[in-house]
């Protein structure tokens, strides 16, 4: 077994060239047509108790308070990649994505508010328009999801598409449309395209919006590109990129708020994550928002390869995040799903 110095050092060199070169290359190598078909799978969980290694008994990191952690593992050849999560309500039902375009559905078991393990897990590969799965078409990469109730939308981060499935039509076998999107998607940088939705639920300012946000793409000042789509004031906007973090992830608070889940990497400085807190009134077209980092943590502490943000309310009213990890198939990587309390 790894030591956690060790394993640090050669996470930080699988994920860096991992990023770099990109993970799909080897999708691409083996796409085969597969059979639409819904298979359910084991997933093993073993718990993490402490997210800081050197401090078990500290449970709070910036805004945040540790609630409990999961290493995920499975027989099924599939399952890993895990780039998006979102959960239900009752904040024990999820549907996550991987990014090889397949989507992975099931139960979070809790013992009071620790989590125990996943069950009734399923998996079926995205379909497109045409009833096949995505893959056969080329189109992987799916990093990003969000619901408008029972309609969910992905990204695809290397075609720079966004998929949208009618989930009261099959669930996870029905089948996806593209839709329209600002010209300038198109041309975000390869392997650093769509990476984080959000859907604005009504009630909220910029309600029936898509919030699309780019992993590395650009602009002439160095800022990261951000997209309203549809909803009733639509255009792009801006995130100020701050220390070489590049986004992962987004989710709404209740109030209204964006999360913005980040990461970086260097083989100089290693690995980081970071969640920032985003007004949403400074959400509109032209702007370049901001906003304070609510939490911070490199791979002293229980992380990986963090891609996937959800928000749920306990119903004593607390506010949980879940964090989700990309494995990108390598086995010193690992399938983490961590929840924390947001203060």
């Amino acid at each position: 077994m790894l030591s956690n110095a060790l394993r640090a050092i050669v996470t930080s060199v699988v994920i860096a060239c991992a990023v770099s070169a990109g993970s799909s290359s080897v999708i691409a190598q083996t796409r085969e047509a597969r059979v639409a078909e819904i298979s359910s799978l084991n997933v093993r969980a073993r718990p993490i108790d402490a997210f800081d290694p050197a401090d078990r008994s500290r449970k709070r990191f910036g805004q945040l308070e540790f609630r409990s952690g999961l290493i995920l593992t499975s027989p099924f050849k599939g399952f890993g990649g895990l780039s998006a999560i979102r959960l239900g309500a009752d904040g024990a039902s999820f549907t996550a994505l991987s990014d090889k375009g397949d989507w992975f559905t099931g139960i979070i078991s809790y013992d009071g508010k620790v989590m125990t393990g996943l069950t009734d897990v399923k998996s079926a590969p995205m379909l497109g328009d045409d009833g096949k799965p995505i893959q056969s078409r080329g189109w992987f990469d799916s990093e990003s999801l969000a619901f408008d109730g029972a309609i969910a939308y992905v990204g695809l981060e290397r075609v720079n598409r966004i998929l949208r499935f009618d989930f009261s039509q099959g669930g996870i076998l029905s089948r996806s449309e593209v839709i329209a999107t600002p010209p300038a998607i198109a041309h975000l940088p390869y392997n650093k395209g769509l990476e984080a939705l959000s859907f604005v639920p009504q009630g909220l300012p910029l309600a029936g919006t898509l919030i699309a946000i780019s992993e590395r793409g650009l602009d002439r000042s160095g800022n990261l590109l951000g997209f309203l789509i549809g909803g009733p004031n639509p255009g792009q906007f801006t995130v100020r990129r701050t220390a070489d973090f590049d986004v992962s992830d987004c989710a709404l608070l209740p109030s209204g708020e964006l999360l913005l889940l980040e990461r970086k990497f260097s083989l100089v400085s290693g690995i980081g994550i970071r969640i920032r807190r985003i007004s949403s009134s400074s959400l509109k077209p032209g702007a370049l928002v901001d906003g304070p980092s609510i939490f911070e943590a490199d791979l002293g502490y229980e992380i990986d390869n963090m891609e996937g943000l959800g928000v749920h309310r306990t119903r004593d009213g607390q506010t949980v995040l879940t964090l989700i990890s990309d494995d990108n198939f390598s086995p010193v990587q690992r399938n983490l799903l961590l929840q924390f309390t947001l203060d």
